[in-house]
């Protein structure tokens, strides 16, 4: 099968609260145990028994077309731009009647979009012509389609399709490594390390409790510790203290 990856998009910076290196600097504290891990996930899952993703979307395709130009964007800058694009064109075939130049307009606000306007239509182009317009639930099809790696893949497979994998972005990469759940240096075997140690009655769902907790209240130049629900189980120090007004 020709290869139809398009060139990867720039990178914008290195990844950030990496794992300490082995020489050097200060060793990293030891995973929690599968006792804790599992009181960690019990608690999330209390708070928000039914969490869900902040892409706006109405089916596989149109969550695809979200993740994909989600890369180094934010969702709510993705969502601004999908609200009004999924009303002129929500399937593969209305997309490629786009064309590319009205297909940047509608998402000119979003980061590196003249190359994720070409992914898009490539993608659109595949499954119409491969798959009847259809979304696979098949990882390693995904993962073959135009700016779609292991990360988008994953969170179409988790959300689309109900598959129990974790999806690791910047978030869950801080998460996990400052709590810590694993100790990791690639957001690649962050994925491989979680699903091996989160418990199965949690695992559907622990890709968006770990990227909320990140996004909201782990955050990473200041995580919220005063107010987060886990900060007893976890082992990053110094827990930043409350506030203080004014």
């Amino acid at each position: 099968m020709p290869v139809r990856k398009q060139a990867p998009l720039p990178k914008i910076q290195k990844q950030r609260n990496a794992a300490p290196e082995s020489a050097g600097g200060p060793q990293p504290p030891e995973p929690v145990d599968s006792a804790t891990l599992e009181e960690i996930f019990r608690r999330l899952h209390a708070a928000n028994p039914e969490p869900r993703g902040e892409l706006e979307h109405v089916d596989p395709y149109t969550l695809l077309v979200a993740v994909v130009l989600s890369a180094q964007s934010t969702d709510k800058g993705v969502n601004q731009a999908t609200r009004e694009l999924f009303k002129a064109a929500d399937t593969p075939e209305k997309m490629l009647a786009l064309g590319e130049e009205r297909l940047r307009a509608y998402i000119r606000t979003v980061n590196f979009h003249p190359t994720k306007a070409r992914n898009v239509l490539a993608l659109s182009k595949i499954l119409l012509e491969e798959h009847g317009g259809v979304v696979p639930p098949a990882r390693a099809v995904l993962e073959s389609f135009p700016g779609v790696g292991r990360k988008s893949a994953s969170v179409v497979l988790n959300i689309a399709f109900g598959e129990p994998t974790i999806a690791v972005d910047t978030h869950i990469f801080r998460v996990s490594n400052r709590i810590p759940l694993v100790v990791t240096k690639t957001a690649d075997d962050t994925q491989v390390a979680l699903e091996a140690v989160v418990p199965e009655d949690f695992k559907l769902h622990a890709h968006h409790w770990l990227i909320l907790h990140g996004r909201y209240v782990c955050k990473a130049r200041k995580p919220e510790c005063w107010r987060c629900l886990i900060a007893d189980l976890c082992r990053y120090e110094p827990k930043t203290p409350v506030p203080i007004a004014g």
